[in-house]
């Protein structure tokens, strides 16, 4: 398998140059240069199979002759077996045709445990390989950052910086990162949005000398190893429901455009998915594009399910890329145009492509607390904010023909978002044993302003010590 960048001038590289490279050298992002398609027999063959398993014979697909199989199924079986759920990822059904796919049975409560337990077994098995260590700086909305800490605390040959929002993210996501005491670990509370954080962690990838002296790597949903892993479970979630023998349709809370990204290479692997319904909160980019064709940068909105507080959606640009039929000269030209002026029209063919599959749809706060009381009284299931903007998308908009089923992606378990839980519901989610020990344990952290500059400095120092 051969990646490539979406804006066509960065070298060809295969699955482990794009999973440590992370970023491709030309600012684009890399994607597989053909893809692989999975039999309807092969679909098929995943019913009753453990989640490991699925995931090591998809990954193997997008890997190629990088990893050895044997040695990806373990890597998978190890990723996987400290789930609290033997499904790894079960689906429980809400209402006739609508199911809950519970993505938040890791060790940080929130489904990008799903890639990241992964990806950074991957990780050491490379540089173990390879002889080299990285530096990782992940750029952090809420549950990412908890995420990457779980997985790579403590891992020989690597580092990691975690860049978050100072006071826009929930306590319980904080702690994930915060009380890590392994000196791999380091993290940044910046004054700023995370937004800010992303955009400075783009501009440490795009500073080439920086990047290769303190060999910088990123987990972020611009890892495609992060998007491979996470098309297993549209792909266990629609098996369950009948695929290939009929089509399935999801409901995808996003912010960062990842998952829902990552939804569109399990159709084009060969899944029937019929509809993607990207859920958005007041920060709406993704709907508004979708909806009238022009991707433009707002302002930042403080919302009840803050990882979606996001104005820049990162894996749009791949995305884009597949809806103009792989132009990477007009892929470059868009988003360098975007990084400029914060805005940009989708052609118009390209805008029709894009629709064939998406939907967009924006869900306001009072939607998002009045889903929450609703499922509780309704199934006595208790969802957090970002599930619930998903499950408020997927009754509005709905599969695109009756009797679809639609597959809502539970982003995070509710014990996360405790305050906004209770705000719903009048119920305190209990804390798992995972999050309640947070709470006994001593915080570190460093506070930064919004300044590229002041985080390259502190990465630098860090990565030298």
């Amino acid at each position: 398998m051969r990646y490539v960048s979406t804006r066509g001038e960065a070298a060809e590289v295969g699955f482990d140059e794009a999973m440590l490279a992370g970023l491709a050298p030309d600012g684009g992002l890399y994607v597989p240069r053909d893809w692989p398609v999975l039999a309807k027999e092969e679909i098929a063959a995943f019913a009753g199979r453990p989640y490991a398993e699925v995931a090591a014979a998809i990954l193997a697909r997008f890997a190629g002759q990088a990893i050895d199989r044997a040695q990806l199924e373990d890597l998978c079986a190890d990723a996987y077996a400290g789930f609290s759920h033997a499904a790894v990822a079960p689906l429980r059904q809400l209402a006739p045709g609508r199911f809950l796919l519970e993505l938040f049975h890791g060790p940080s409560l929130a489904f990008k445990d799903m890639a990241m337990q992964l990806l950074a077994r991957l990780y050491e098995h490379v540089l173990a390989r390879a002889g080299r260590t990285l530096t990782i700086v992940c750029a952090t909305s809420g549950d990412t950052g908890g995420a990457a800490v779980e997985a790579l605390r403590g891992r020989a040959n690597i580092r990691l910086v975690v860049l978050f929002p100072e006071g826009r993210i929930s306590e319980t996501q904080r702690r994930f990162m915060t009380t890590a005491a392994e000196p791999n670990v380091a993290c940044l509370a910046v004054a700023g949005t995370f937004d800010d954080c992303q955009a400075m962690l783009k501009a440490m990838f795009q500073d080439a000398q920086f990047a290769q002296a303190v060999a910088l790597s990123g987990v972020n949903s611009i890892n495609w190893a992060r998007i491979a892993a996470q098309c297993v479970y549209f792909v266990t979630s629609a098996v369950a429901l009948g695929a290939p023998h009929r089509p399935v349709a999801f409901a995808v809370p996003t912010g960062n455009f990842g998952s829902a990204y990552a939804g569109f290479v399990a159709q084009r692997l060969g899944l029937p998915v019929e509809r993607i319904v990207t859920a958005v909160n007041a920060n709406d980019i993704v709907a508004r594009a979708l909806m009238h064709g022009r991707y433009a940068r707002g302002e930042v909105t403080r919302t009840r399910s803050p990882a979606m507080d996001i104005q820049v959606a990162s894996n749009f640009e791949r995305y884009y890329f597949e809806a103009c039929g792989r132009d990477a000269t007009e892929t470059a030209r868009a988003f360098r145009a975007f990084a400029r002026q914060g805005a940009i029209d989708i052609p118009p063919r390209a805008l029709a492509a894009m629709r064939v599959l998406m939907r967009g749809q924006s869900v306001s706060e009072a939607q998002t607390q009045r889903t929450m009381r609703a499922t509780l009284n309704e199934t006595g299931e208790l969802i957090e904010p970002h599930t619930a903007v998903g499950l408020a998308a997927a009754l509005a908009a709905g599969p695109a023909e009756a009797g679809t089923p639609m597959v809502v992606l539970g982003a995070a378990h509710p014990a996360k978002f405790p305050e906004a839980v209770s705000e719903a519901t009048g119920i305190a989610p209990p804390l798992p044993a995972a999050a309640a020990r947070l709470f006994s344990l001593p915080e570190r952290s460093d506070r930064i302003a919004a300044d590229v500059e002041a985080a390259k400095s502190f990465v630098r120092e860090f990565a030298l010590a």
